[in-house]
């Protein structure tokens, strides 16, 4: 933690590494916290270089950063380290998959995403939104002394999540599903030293050794959920596993299979909840810090809500409450460290990138970076107000171009509605304990979010 900004009262942030790193100092640093690789001047600089086994580029100018994820995609996929890491669990799904195997998948799936099916699913978000009030009031009411919100959080959004991808709950063991995605997260989403010394991919990564039985489990229980509705048919109200199922490339007319539904169906399972549990889980850790933002935010939920949990109509009319959501997405992006492996020559920023080069996109950085934001490690939801300003790739929680997140209308939502049904019902204040911000595969409150809570 770095204690300077803590004294100026921001926000927990990562300390800016001010030395320099060699590989066996780097795979080390990064097993602790990837963010704590950055360099301080990629904070106030548009690209840093450098060379720790293979030459590497951090980029933080919105121009190259369109470039990469836009204008010249295909000649960014997704370097060998991502690969490693997520392969294991996600399979060939769309968010590991490059070129036209991702293409027909991306146009498949896209319907089930579209904002009527996001839309149609609210009910179970507001249902969440409702049993985590429960349990919340019931720890108040116990006279808890502080409540790990990050925990609740995960609770909140693995019922969504769960409920959304397999409706009936056919062979669906919750508490084992989310056992194997925390397994799965700390073993094999772990940096080895040998991804940072650019070995193979056949040399064996001995921290991903012994996370075969676990992510077994984890594909198990959606080839039985998959296997299961097969034979049963789809709901009455489609979740996502059947629109997956109805999906169908337009171009070719090609369909999902039981192993491309299952990929999917993890990669979703996996990164749907975790994200959208740290978002909320943040957004109410900064709503505890700034009691003002608390109550301007808590006024505009009781406004439209009225006592009820929030829907899918009431997100338009609650701003303010997005405006938190984004400014907590600005602070504390839950994939704040993306890679790239340069397949062809190319310059960025002026500067040149051979074949093989990793092109590394530090969230974190840009999301804070001097050039970029006023004040940028202050908590302030009025930057992303109606009317404001910015260029596109300065911000990106969701990546962007034609691989930006498939669910970020669904995360946003989902987001807004737990938000407001809480904050209207509750009072967040800080306890003692102060998180520290720590990335693995996922930027994660180190030590919980324990608030003190108490009812409005």
């Amino acid at each position: 933690m770095d204690k300077t900004f803590a004294a100026q009262n921001f926000p927990p942030r990562v300390t800016p590494n001010r030395r320099r790193l060699g590989p066996i100092g780097s795979a080390l640093v990064a097993r602790r916290n990837v963010l704590e690789l950055i360099p301080e001047i990629a904070y106030r600089q548009p690209m840093v270089s450098g060379k720790t086994g293979k030459r590497w580029h951090m980029v933080m100018d919105p121009a190259a950063l369109r470039r990469v994820l836009k204008e010249n995609v295909a000649d960014y996929p997704k370097s060998l380290v991502t690969r490693l890491m997520l392969e294991p669990a996600v399979g060939q799904s769309m968010f590991v998959a490059e070129g036209a195997h991702w293409r027909w998948q991306r146009l498949a799936a896209a319907p089930a995403f579209a904002q009527r099916h996001v839309d149609a699913l609210a009910p179970v978000m507001s249902a969440a939104a409702e049993a985590s009030i429960r349990r919340i009031g019931a720890g108040v009411a116990e006279g808890q002394g502080g409540i790990d919100i990050f925990a609740e959080m995960v609770a909140a959004t693995f019922e969504v999540i769960s409920d959304v991808t397999f409706s009936d709950g056919a062979g669906f063991d919750r508490d084992e599903v989310h056992t194997a995605v925390d397994r799965y997260i700390a073993g094999t989403a772990r940096l080895s030293v040998l991804d940072v010394l650019g070995a193979p991919a056949w040399i064996p990564r001995p921290g991903r050794l012994f996370q075969g039985a676990t992510l077994r489990r984890l594909k198990g229980v959606a080839d039985r959920s998959i296997a299961a509705r097969r034979a049963s048919g789809p709901r009455p109200v489609p979740d996502l596993l059947d629109l997956l199922q109805a999906g169908v490339d337009p171009e070719t007319g090609r369909r999902m299979s039981d192993a491309d539904l299952r990929d999917n169906l993890v990669t979703f399972i996996v990164a749907g909840h975790e994200t959208t549990a740290l978002t909320l889980a943040w957004a109410l850790y900064l709503c505890a810090f700034d009691p003002a933002i608390q109550e301007r935010a808590a006024e505009e939920a009781q406004a439209v809500l009225g006592g009820r949990v929030a829907g899918a109509g009431d997100v338009a009319n609650l701003p303010y409450l997005r405006q938190i959501v984004e400014e907590t997405l600005r602070l504390y992006p839950p994939a704040a460290f993306l890679s790239r492996t340069a397949a062809a020559p190319d310059e960025l920023g002026g500067r040149e990138i051979r074949s093989g080069d990793t092109v590394m996109l530090p969230i974190y950085a840009l999301h804070r970076h001097q050039l970029l934001w006023d004040d940028p490690d202050r908590f302030d939801p009025d930057r992303f107000a109606a009317g404001t300003q910015r260029d596109r790739f300065a911000f990106l929680p969701f990546g962007a171009g034609p691989r930006i997140c498939i669910g970020a209308g669904f995360a946003i939502q989902e987001s807004v509605i737990i938000l407001a049904s809480l904050l209207a019902r509750f009072r967040f204040a800080l306890t003692a304990q102060r998180p520290e911000p720590r990335m693995i595969l996922t930027l994660r409150p180190h030590g919980g979010v324990w608030l003190a809570v108490s009812p409005r």
